[in-house]
């Protein structure tokens, strides 16, 4: 996949926990396990503003393209 989620680096930017991510956001911390994985297949807009408004940043902050070809030197 092309898209890479970066939640993690946020997460430790803030020294948040996934658990208290997720209670503030309102997903599981089994949903948000799936996007920092990258095994998520779309998120939505209202949850994309959601961990935004969380983690005070900017959208591109979470989410990053990176070319497949990039993708397998990694």
């Amino acid at each position: 996949m092309a898209i890479v989620v970066r939640i993690d680096v946020e997460l430790a930017k803030r020294k948040m926990s996934v658990g208290e991510f997720a209670e503030a956001v309102g997903l599981t911390p089994a949903n948000v396990a799936v996007l920092k994985n990258g095994r998520a297949k779309a998120v939505r807009f209202s949850t994309l503003e959601a961990m935004c408004r969380v983690l005070e940043c900017q959208p591109g902050d979470l989410l990053e393209y990176v070319p497949d070809n990039e993708l397998e030197r990694v």
